[in-house]
């Protein structure tokens, strides 16, 4: 298939920056990040290039999982603002070119929901058959053996009609009944609702688990995640539901759909965002987020450089011109990206999250920048499970004490994978609590904040910031732009478990991307004939790639002939 086949959409070239609105920016003092502090910051934004924003969920809830429990759809959380404040940020970012996608959560509410209050009042009201409801088997026990992410069981018994209701997150996020079409008419409803305050689309929360079989049976596998995804995760139901979305709402407006999907392969991919199925625009795999990790059982492993250029070019070769990537290294369920990946001491924390930003940018597919990021924040030092906020971190921990697991190597699990680390507050300025808040910060700023700061990036050419400012310019630019978003990838030595290098090459032009993964000198040779040094994170001169030293985590891009 040659270029040209792959219809050009606006997105593919578009770089998405993530606020967790609670950590980004409180502008009344209450310890709370907002609405109008979005706004207030909205040019640090502007300024690093990118032209969407995520926004975490800043509808009407209980705060039960941070903002992902949704008590009204139609409402603004008071703790974030109004909707004339949601008004005003979409005005705003709208004036600076910058588009704003919501969290779409749909696939639970919050109990506090008022459909789940009428479904709860009994068997007979005509919102019952809204969300999941099951009679006990015949020993009293759950409905199934299925798990969930926050809780060991997934279901919980309502003692007033003897029935269970489905739960795969918290017991305060029951599912909704996807299977009703009264459930989806009224989610399709709401979407238009927002998509006509212009919104440039949805990032969709496990938008992958919402098809249920009508039987619910037992799970079978336990040794990849929680029990009971293979029924309900990525299931033919879901891509039905998901072209009746598409019929219904999406087709009517011009915008970018991504869905977090876990247990997701490359082939999965195509299903999801081939535009041929009319689902939608891209998916967030978790493939390379797992390297390090068994998540469910709280195992951590050693970062693997092989297992991930092996993953990553996958999804770069499977996708290419049947779908479309989405490429990231952190998000607010990941710990920070140089903390993980890269190296967050004093010496290489700058030269190493460079490197990382370098390998990921390059690549084909829609970018996203994690707030912070581009100022390589680290992560932050918690000493006992009582400091943690995380409802994940805490369900985590208990599950670790009934295996037997010292309390100490609980913490230290914890302290490298904690979704904690990516909420901690960002850091502004070197002034009180980092310029984050005039009040008490809802949860403690990461001490470091003093020399890691967005003022100090912003005003230092030599920082991560600016770094990443480059590589969205490459990505959006004349010069290298079409290499970058539609060229074809190529991995260059596979078994190298030090270096990472590929290809990437389009209309008779040749990128070369070279990072070093370690804290040590490498050097290696490419037989390519070198036309430009595109970018380097280090400010030595090149001349040559057929002989190349490396320094620690440098990465260079490199035009070749």
């Amino acid at each position: 298939m040659s270029n040209e086949q792959l219809e050009r959409r606006w997105w593919h070239n578009a770089v998405v920056y993530q606020i967790y609105p609670r950590s980004f920016n409180d502008s009344n003092g209450d310890g709370v990040g907002d609405i109008p502090g979005i706004i207030e910051k909205l040019d640090h934004i502007k300024g690093l290039g990118a032209n969407v924003i995520w926004l975490s969920p800043v509808y009407q809830s209980p705060m039960d999982d941070n903002g992902y429990d949704i008590s009204d759809y139609y409402e603004i959380a008071p703790e974030f603002g109004t909707m004339d404040d949601m008004d005003e940020l979409i005005k705003q970012a709208d004036a600076r070119g910058i588009k704003i996608v919501m969290d779409l959560v749909v696939n639970h509410t919050s109990d506090e929901h008022p459909w789940f209050k009428e479904s709860k009042k009994g068997k007979d009201n005509p919102k019952r058959d809204w969300y999941i409801w099951k009679d006990p088997k015949e020993d009293g026990s759950e409905p199934n053996n299925w798990e969930s992410f926050f809780k060991p069981k997934a279901w919980t018994l309502d003692e007033e009609s003897g029935q269970y209701y489905l739960h795969l997150f918290s017991n305060k996020q029951p599912d909704l009944n996807w299977a009703n079409p009264e459930v989806r008419e009224a989610v399709y409803e709401m979407m238009h609702f927002w998509l006509k305050k212009g919104l440039g689309g949805f990032r969709m929360d496990v938008i992958n688990m919402i098809g249920k079989p009508s039987d619910f049976p037992d799970a079978s596998i336990f040794d990849e995640g929680v029990a009971g995804w293979e029924h309900w995760a990525n299931n033919m139901l879901c891509h039905q539901y998901l072209r009746e979305m598409n019929e219904k709402v999406l087709s009517h407006y011009d915008v970018l759909t991504v869905g977090e999907t876990p247990f997701t392969n490359t082939m999965d991919g195509r299903f999801y965002s081939d535009p041929g199925r009319k689902e939608i625009s891209m998916i967030f795999q978790f493939e390379h987020v797992s390297i390090d990790r068994e998540e469910h059982n709280a195992v951590r492993k050693p970062f693997d450089l092989l297992q991930y250029k092996s993953i990553m070019s996958k999804w770069q070769d499977d996708l290419y011109q049947k779908g479309w990537n989405s490429v990231y290294w952190s998000n607010h369920d990941q710990p920070r990206t140089v903390s993980r990946y890269g190296n967050d001491g004093d010496e290489y924390r700058v030269i190493s999250a460079k490197m990382l930003g370098t390998v990921l940018h390059m690549m084909s597919g829609t970018p996203y920048i994690y707030q912070g990021e581009e100022l390589a924040m680290t992560n932050k030092h918690f000493n006992n499970i009582e400091e943690f906020n995380d409802l994940m971190a805490k369900f985590h921990y208990q599950k670790m004490m009934d295996r037997g697991i010292e309390p100490a190597e609980a913490i230290d699990f914890l302290n490298h994978f904690s979704r904690d680390h990516a909420r901690v507050p960002v850091h502004w300025d070197a002034s009180d609590n980092a310029g984050f808040t005039s009040g008490t910060p809802w949860l403690p700023v990461n001490p470091n904040y003093t020399e890691i700061n967005a003022a100090q990036a912003v005003s230092d050419q030599g920082s991560v910031y600016h770094h990443y400012r480059k590589l969205v310019e490459l990505r959006q630019g004349d010069e290298y732009g079409d290499v970058v978003v539609y060229g074809k990838h190529q991995l260059l030595d596979p078994e190298d478990s030090k270096v990472y290098a590929y290809l990437r090459f389009y209309d008779g032009k040749t990128l070369l991307v070279v990072a070093n993964f370690s804290g040590e000198v490498q050097s290696r040779a490419y037989d390519h004939q070198l036309k430009k040094v595109v970018l380097n994170n280090y400010a030595d001169d090149i001349s040559d790639v057929r002989e190349l030293t490396l320094s620690p985590y440098q990465a260079c891009i490199f035009e070749i002939e």
